[in-house]
């Protein structure tokens, strides 16, 4: 089949038209394709400043909102251009609007050109209108996210600027991306504020977990101080209610015994001895107040771990002059306040029952610290007969003894207390051994100390 020349003009006209877009019952296609390939160099350049322009998010909303405006600007050859936020859009969006006028950028709306203002107010409270721009050279379209209008572009176009439906779909492209990026920077700088409450209200967990951690730290210290204060205290007590008034009662005697024997005469030597006897009595009387004025007063130390109190305590069951050494086997755990308080008061019992009943004049104090256990002896090498202590214990534990020999009760109920259990044994020393078995983790009136 043969066709026309007239028919195949025809035809390729129809075909190029449909390949670029041109209409024209020209002739010649040159004009027109001259000014369709300016079309596409300036939307490519376009294209390129929306990419531009978009990723300046980490410069804020107001970086962005700039970016948006040159870029739109810079397309239209624009005499001004104007962005501008919808009310209640965009939160996060500073400045609201933005209008660019030669080199200068306005945010101000009594600055604004007073042609450019109706445009503001129909972007900022009905965008929906972007579209109709009511005819004239103002060239107008909306801002959009997720299919609801959130603001728009408005501009001049400059002089001789042909706008065509593709620079109107560019800057409808430039707005719906920006409306997108204003909402994803909105979305960065919330996050960010809320990352930075969240490392301020972490430092604040944080200085307050310091700061229970050394209010902690100085109850334990307070608690180790009132334990050693205790234990004086209470020897203190012992002294000035028992040994003092005993002494006190015996130069008392002596004293009598010495005058009726002048009196009677020709017991010069008894005499002399006696009066050597009231003086011991007198002097043994001064140490003990000086011994009770120091246990009172001793409370200035600086406070330390279970070994080093019973360092200290070591040194204050006066007014014997029985030598007390403490070694301390493993490495020492800490352990709550409450329980160091009952170990030092257990240690402190048994070496005010060395002073005060038996003949030692050395003592051993015994801390070992085991996996799974505590184990504390007291040792020394006087007199005292195991046996019948453990006689005595076991009478106590069955009858009220009226308050006599209660001393070991209370020590064997304090450890029970802990979970342990205290007996009663021969000293490699030669004397008494008392020895206490606690175990690991401790335990304080039959639950898990803390």
């Amino acid at each position: 089949m043969t066709s026309s020349p007239h028919t195949g003009f025809g035809r390729n006209e129809a075909d190029l038209g449909a390949l670029t877009g041109v209409r024209s019952g020209k002739r010649s296609f040159y004009p027109e394709y001259v000014r369709s390939a300016e079309r596409l160099e300036n939307a490519v350049r376009a294209l390129d400043r929306i990419s531009r322009a978009l990723v300046r998010t980490a410069e804020g909303p107001r970086g962005l909102v700039e970016a948006v405006v040159h870029a739109a600007a810079e397309h239209l050859h624009a005499d001004w251009l104007l962005v501008a936020v919808a009310d209640g859009a965009l939160q996060a969006a500073r400045p609201r609007f933005l209008l660019l006028r030669g080199a200068e950028l306005i945010d101000d709306e009594r600055l604004l050109p007073a042609e450019a203002l109706p445009h503001l107010h129909v972007l900022r409270s009905r965008p929906w209108e972007a579209e109709d721009a009511g005819g004239g050279p103002i060239v107008r379209v909306p801002m959009t996210l997720d299919c609801e209008p959130v603001g728009g572009i408005a501009g001049l176009p400059g002089f001789g600027v042909d706008v065509a439906d593709t620079d109107l779909a560019i800057l409808r492209v430039l707005a719906n991306q920006a409306a997108v990026a204003l909402h994803n920077s909105f979305l960065l700088h919330a996050a960010t504020k809320l990352r930075g409450k969240t490392e301020m209200l972490s430092e604040a967990a944080q200085r307050q977990a310091r700061e229970l951690a050394e209010t902690q730290q100085r109850l334990i210290e307070a608690m180790q101080r009132q334990a050693l204060d205790d234990e004086r205290h209470r020897i203190a007590r012992e002294l000035h209610d028992s040994v003092t008034q005993d002494v006190l009662s015996a130069g008392m005697t002596v004293e009598v015994c010495r005058a009726e024997l002048a009196v009677e005469g020709g017991h010069e030597q008894v005499v002399e001895q006696l009066t050597a006897a009231k003086d011991l009595t007198r002097h043994a009387v001064e140490r003990l107040r000086a011994a009770i004025y120091a246990l009172h007063n001793g409370s200035e130390e600086p406070p330390g771990s279970l070994p080093v109190l019973l360092e200290r305590l070591s040194s204050v069951h006066l007014p014997s002059d029985l030598k007390v050494r403490v070694r301390v086997v493993g490495t020492p755990v800490p352990l709550p306040g409450e329980v160091e308080h009952s170990l030092l008061r257990l240690a402190g019992e048994a070496l005010f029952n060395t002073v005060m009943h038996t003949t030692a004049e050395q003592a051993l104090v015994r801390l070992r610290y085991r996996p799974e256990r505590i184990v504390l002896t007291i040792s020394d090498d006087g007199d005292g007969d195991p046996a019948q202590l453990r006689k005595t214990l076991k009478l106590t534990a069955a009858t009220d003894l009226a308050g006599v020999h209660r001393g070991l009760a209370n020590m064997q109920a304090r450890a029970k207390e802990l979970g342990g259990t205290m007996s009663i044994r021969r000293s490699e020393l030669g004397g008494i051994m008392l020895l206490l078995d606690i175990p690991l983790p401790l335990r304080r009136n039959g639950k898990a100390a803390p």
